[in-house]
């Protein structure tokens, strides 16, 4: 049956538009302007985003199986102090799943390879504000909790994942409507410089994570003596920062295919193993919250701050409203643009190049 279903064809790097080559990647292209049952069906041929897209897709159902498990099981609806931990569950599920969708689709058209991506940087920003309400809930050490950066630790998180997300779609166009509007594009974009626009996007999600983290480095790495919060738990935290780490390596780096150019197009490159080692980062990131929240729930009812709707679901809720916003804005100028008159794509990946525009 799988026999008569035709696959689409797969391109080299020198038949697809600029702004669909990846660093070091030589081939396993989709064709530039797929329809969206091409990339359906690119999931089930090797191309060199279908690693991409499979090790977040398969990992989603991981994480939701979790939050299914603390809202049913636990019936966390019913326990304020139990959601933040909901919260992050619900940030490690949209996360994988908005990027899974992103290297699905962004192969349409250059357009949609944009608007992917703003949804897929909005994703990973929430993410961290689902990391800092879970600190700020369990992970914070004892002599912390209730200080005053504790208490303006959830406020500054929602402003950081906000920039977070505004400085990642910017590195992809620049301002909307300043710098492009419809097909014009007046400062230079991400194929033009895109050293410049990858330091961009290492700024935009190294800045959240390193703040997120600072109790927690504190406690695992420079606190001593009483209030350090000191337990079994810590295990677990070495070994998600030790994995968050290497994440952000791969991600900076593009290594291993940067020392050999075309060797890892399909199996083995960096992105692939950045999603890898990010998703196992977050597994043991889940493990260790969990654990703190069990092991320190009597103290931290007692010690902490109350957990209330406003520095919980209020908060999360307002960071999804103001990132949908962002994307809304970043997105217009890309959506209002007059689609590029074009002959029929199927002439081959090379005329589709040559014919290709920025409002495409």
């Amino acid at each position: 049956m799988l026999s008569l279903i035709k696959l689409p064809q797969v391109f080299t790097i020198n038949q697809v538009p600029k702004v669909f080559h990846e660093d070091s990647i030589i081939s396993g292209y989709r064709h530039p302007h797929s329809s969206a049952t091409d990339c359906i069906l690119s999931l089930f041929q090797l191309t060199n985003e279908t690693l991409n897209i499979w090790t977040h897709f398969l990992p989603t159902w991981y994480f939701l199986w979790e939050a299914v498990t603390v809202v049913l099981v636990q019936t966390a609806w019913e326990d304020s102090f139990s959601w933040p931990l909901v919260l992050f569950l619900l940030t490690c599920c949209i996360y994988p799943l908005a990027s899974s969708l992103a290297h699905t689709f962004s192969s349409m058209s250059a357009r949609a390879r944009h608007i992917c991506f703003f949804f897929d940087y909005a994703a990973l920003s929430f993410y961290s504000l689902g990391s800092a309400m879970v600190y700020s809930a369990y992970v914070f050490p004892d002599k912390w909790v209730n200080g005053f950066f504790h208490q303006c630790y959830v406020p500054i998180a929602v402003f950081n994942t906000v920039i977070c997300t505004v400085i990642a779609c910017y590195s992809r166009l620049g301002l909307p409507f300043v710098h492009y509007n419809h097909d014009v594009v007046k400062r230079f974009s991400e194929c033009q410089t895109p050293r410049f626009s990858k330091c961009l996007r290492v700024i935009a999600f190294a800045y959240p994570y390193m703040f997120d983290h600072i109790p927690l480095f504190y406690r695992v790495f420079l606190c001593v003596g009483d209030g350090c919060t000191d337990n079994d738990t810590n295990m677990l935290h070495y070994n998600h920062i030790a994995l968050a780490q290497l994440t952000g390596f791969l991600f900076a780096t593009h290594l291993p295919e940067r020392l050999a150019p075309g060797s890892f197009d399909y199996i083995g490159h960096s992105h692939q193993l950045f999603h890898v080692c990010g998703i196992l980062g977050t597994h043991f990131q889940m493990k260790a919250v969990q654990q703190d929240m069990v092991a320190r729930r009597p103290w931290l009812i007692e010690h902490s701050m109350p957990i209330t709707f406003a520095n919980s679901v209020g908060a999360a809720v307002l960071c999804v409203v103001v990132n949908l916003t962002v994307i809304f804005l970043y997105s217009l100028p890309l959506l209002s643009a007059p689609a590029c008159q074009e002959k029929k794509h199927d002439k081959g990946a090379k005329a589709a190049s040559a014919r290709a525009c920025v409002c495409s």
